[in-house]
């Protein structure tokens, strides 16, 4: 199968438990890869048969930033799903990242990454 791939998507948005996180936000990175046959596409060298990924990020961006979820792994989730129902995926990969989540001396970054499957 073939794969598009989606990186380094950052949204600002204000999910997590901890009150501070709901009230003042942070940032989130988001990466998808997504399998489709895309070989007519490239044959036809026609956007219409393939997969348009700036409608994919204009998705993702509104379930980042206008959603509030406690878990990065039901935004990773409800990501997938959206993505599954509006475009001709059989398989999406969503990654998404906190980045420097409110853990006190850490100075990284967690982040969750799940696959989902069209149902047949």
């Amino acid at each position: 199968m073939d794969k598009i791939h989606i990186e380094g998507m950052m949204f600002y948005g204000t999910h997590g438990f901890l009150p501070e996180e709901n009230r003042l936000g942070q940032r989130f990175v988001v990466d998808l890869t997504l399998e489709a046959n895309l070989k007519e596409a490239a044959i036809k060298d026609c956007l219409d048969l393939s997969i348009n990924y700036a409608e994919v990020y204009e998705v993702v961006k509104l379930e980042v930033e206008q959603t509030e979820v406690k878990l990065i792994e039901t935004l990773a989730e409800n990501i997938a799903q959206r993505v599954l129902k509006q475009f001709p995926v059989s398989q999406v990969s969503v990654k998404v990242k906190k980045v420097n989540p409110p853990i006190k001396d850490f100075h990284g970054s967690v982040s969750v990454e799940i696959v989902r499957r069209r149902k047949a």
